[in-house]
């Protein structure tokens, strides 16, 4: 058989876990090279470049 929950969950303490689950903002910057909006750690989509080099 299945568990059972022993206890309810108030709506304030099921909300407090999950206060960590909302979608967070993009962390969007610059790329040095053609100044196109990139996310860290990707190559940039308009030229390819990542880390001074171009990659694609």
């Amino acid at each position: 058989m299945g568990g059972v929950p022993v206890k309810h969950h108030t709506k304030s303490k099921v909300g407090r876990r999950r206060s960590h689950l909302a979608k967070k903002p993009l962390k969007l910057s610059a790329c040095p090279n053609c100044k196109a909006p990139i996310l860290s750690h990707k190559a940039c989509k308009q030229c390819g470049h990542y880390g001074g080099k171009t990659v694609r």
